[in-house]
């Protein structure tokens, strides 16, 4: 998510219209919504199949030819966005952008086919928006739901209740990988059914315990593969009370019998969902039988839509990583007191220099306050590198509502907020993040470093003028001279950034 200007808004009469991106292993897919009153109006979809995880090569890199069927699709994405005029936008990117080496260049070709950045999301944050999605289009259900996604190059399994997930897991299968692996040139044989039945059953014998105690009263899939089985099973009398066991092995049966995709002849099956039709259908059996499944119905919402409502809450307070952080001060017993006040500090010393520093964004602001309630994180672990230890976990936890770059930049903060200021460790984060985190690190440690007492004292007028590597902070006379260990410690400070080829100048004002 890199920085960008200041939040720019496009109105449809009293509407603002939204629009989300899924950057999906099988799928490409677009959805346009208008944000009236609460409430959602689909005004368009976009989908093409790019097969971006057939791309996968041995070495983990993405082919030039599937980046080139990528690129060419979400230029005509971003060609329906600009006509459009979505006032805010989301784009992200699954399992074959999160397993691909050095994907990083492709990312940033994809920002700009499409004129905003993508966002590459875990597995956790596709299966929380996943479940959202789902949530907001099925009947109201007094009890857990359980809801299971079938992607390209993963597979998403989640209960909750009313719209809150409770138990995520994201499995490293998916129609494409599965098709493609046990199926090799569409032969559709019992043996190949076999190999993918059991490879399904491998990847969820770890998390099928946890499922299976859940009692829950409402089952929904979402994704091509269940909805292309519900398709074909209602086409053929078979799906009067929803997708069920007996109805799938029917499929199955009725594609060894065709032998081979080339030959398979199924009502409502396309001949671009055939060809990844067998590795779905071998999953969502075993998963079925796996998790103790009578039927399963079919949800209208998913990833797209779950992304939409994000959004939502995002324009209504209800911002899913707001509540994440929240949890995470709870979680590590982070002193609230005291990242309220290095927070509140911190947007007062950015407010100060944002124009000067670049640093007018929304996703600047947020993360440095985000980065402010967490610094101390890690002294739960130890207080020795405690902001080693923080950074690690902020990077490495599953933060619903986060992208992986959202949580590398905070993570890089609260790393930098302390002791040696190491301009190395940005160098880790996107191109367009670099310089932007550093200088967000700059004004945490001096927030830091203003609190260090720990008690509600107020502070003094503090006035911070930045300009390239330099800054000047200007403190009253009386109030340097009352306060001799933040004196001292500022001038560490300017000494520690020095090194580092950034000039902190102290001045008194009287």
């Amino acid at each position: 998510m890199p920085v960008v200007k200041a939040r720019r808004r496009a109105r449809v009469g009293e509407s603002e219209v939204l629009a989300a991106v899924d950057l999906g292993s099988n799928s490409f897919h677009m959805v346009v919504a208008r944000h009236r009153h609460g409430q959602l109006v689909v005004i368009d979809r976009l989908r093409e199949m790019v097969r971006l995880a057939s791309g996968l090569g041995a070495t983990g890199r993405l082919s030039a030819a599937s980046q080139a069927r990528a690129l060419a699709c979400l230029r005509r994405f971003g060609e329906r966005l600009r006509a459009m005029r979505a006032a805010r936008v989301r784009v992200v990117g699954t399992n074959t952008l999160r397993r691909a080496r050095g994907a990083g260049r492709f990312v940033q070709q994809a920002g700009r086919a499409l004129g905003h950045p993508v966002e590459i999301i875990s597995g956790i944050e596709e299966a929380r928006l996943i479940y959202l999605g789902a949530a907001h289009h099925l009947p109201r259900a007094d009890g857990p739901r359980l809801v299971v996604d079938i992607g390209g190059g993963s597979t998403e399994i989640i209960v909750g209740r009313a719209l809150q997930p409770r138990v995520m897991e994201s499995l490293s299968m998916g129609c494409v990988s599965v098709s493609e692996g046990c199926f090799p040139r569409g032969r559709l044989s019992a043996r190949n059914f076999q190999q993918a039945r059991l490879q399904a059953r491998l990847e969820l014998e770890p998390v099928r315990s946890q499922f299976r105690r859940a009692s829950t009263v409402q089952v929904a899939g979402t994704s091509g593969s269940i909805r292309s089985a519900q398709a074909v099973l209602a086409a053929l009398g078979r799906c009067t009370d929803g997708i069920t066991v007996d109805g799938l092995e029917y499929l199955i049966a009725e594609m060894v019998a065709a032998g081979s995709i080339d030959y398979l002849r199924l009502p409502e099956l396309s001949r671009e969902r055939a060809e990844v039709f067998p590795g779905g259908v071998a999953i969502l059996v075993e998963v079925m039988q796996a998790l103790g499944l009578d039927s399963l119905t079919v949800a209208d919402g998913a990833l797209r839509e779950g992304m939409l409502y994000d959004l939502m809450g995002r324009l209504s307070d209800e911002d899913a990583r707001a509540r994440t952080v929240r949890a995470m001060g709870a979680r590590y017993h982070v002193d609230q007191a005291q990242a309220d006040r290095v927070e509140r500090t911190s947007l007062l010393l950015l407010e100060q220099v944002a124009r000067r520093w670049d640093l007018g964004s929304e996703s600047a602001r947020q993360a440095l306050a985000w980065a402010a309630r967490l610094h101390e994180l890690g002294l739960d672990i130890a207080h020795a590198h405690y902001h080693h230890h923080g950074a690690y976990v902020i990077e490495n936890a599953d933060m619903p509502g986060f992208t992986r770059e959202e949580q590398g930049v905070v993570a890089r903060l609260v790393q930098a907020h302390r002791r040696r200021f190491d301009r190395a460790v940005f160098r880790s984060l996107p191109p367009d993040w670099q310089r932007p985190a550093l200088r967000l690190s700059i004004l945490l440690r001096l927030a830091v470093l203003f609190h260090r007492s720990r008690t509600a004292v107020s502070l003094p007028k503090i006035q911070l003028h930045a300009d390239g590597r330099s800054l000047r902070l200007r403190l009253p006379a009386a109030w340097l001279k009352a306060s001799p260990l933040t004196l001292a410690d500022l001038e560490r400070e300017a000494e520690l950034l020095g090194e580092s080829g950034i000039r902190l100048a102290l001045t008194r004002a009287r």
